[in-house]
């Protein structure tokens, strides 16, 4: 582990770093954790992917190192958002809920809707089960009307994932449905791509 780490606070190239992430990436150890965060304010998307990429498989070891973030640090924060998105941990709830709703990039928005549909809720109490899946849908609700087309098809599956998780009969999950069925309505600034995959997600959830 430290020889990979001085390999890649070392790299001397674009390529060397990318090299030296993907092998610290692979690694699978918890200490890697800030090095990889570190790797995501270096200004190298190549790098940064698979810092991502490593931190997500590492989990739930790695979110305090990226909540340790500077908030200053735009590129590094999106793409936190991505791995907080992809690892689920709800001590990553708010960054995602922030970036939905206001961050500029799409891209960015894209993943942290998807993220609020997937969160890992097993281990909390039920009570808090339900605090977080009203959060996460309030966010995803109102994401419904993005501009951008890409965020609305992920929020069309972050709904899909987070109603699949919700008491049939219970009105969240009514309300899940019905932004579905927003998102399925054919109109003039809505992506036909956006609308079959809310259909999609409709018949899913109606198999359930």
């Amino acid at each position: 582990m430290a020889e990979q780490i001085t390999a890649l606070q070392q790299a001397d190239s674009v390529q060397g770093l990318l090299r030296a992430t993907q092998e610290l990436a692979a690694s699978g150890d918890p200490a890697a954790a800030p090095v990889l965060v570190e790797v995501l304010g270096f200004n190298n998307p190549g790098a940064a992917v698979a810092a991502v990429e490593g931190l997500i498989s590492l989990g739930t070891a790695a979110v305090d190192a990226l909540l340790q973030l500077d908030p200053e640090n735009y590129g590094a924060r999106a793409w936190a958002v991505r791995a907080l998105a992809g690892i689920g941990d709800v001590r990553g709830l708010e960054l995602l809920l922030d970036a939905l709703g206001s961050d500029v990039a799409a891209s960015v928005r894209r993943a942290a809707a998807k993220g609020l549909g997937q969160m890992q809720l097993a281990e909390l109490p039920p009570d808090q089960q339900q605090v977080v899946q009203r959060q996460c849908l309030g966010a995803l609700l109102a994401a419904t009307s993005d501009g951008e087309w890409v965020v609305r098809y992920a929020v069309a599956v972050g709904l899909e994932l987070l109603a699949a998780g919700l008491p049939a009969a219970g009105p969240e999950r009514k309300q899940a449905l019905q932004g579905l069925l927003t998102l399925q309505e054919a109109a003039a600034d809505n992506a036909p791509v956006v609308q079959r995959r809310a259909h999609l997600a409709l018949l899913r959830l109606e198999q359930q």
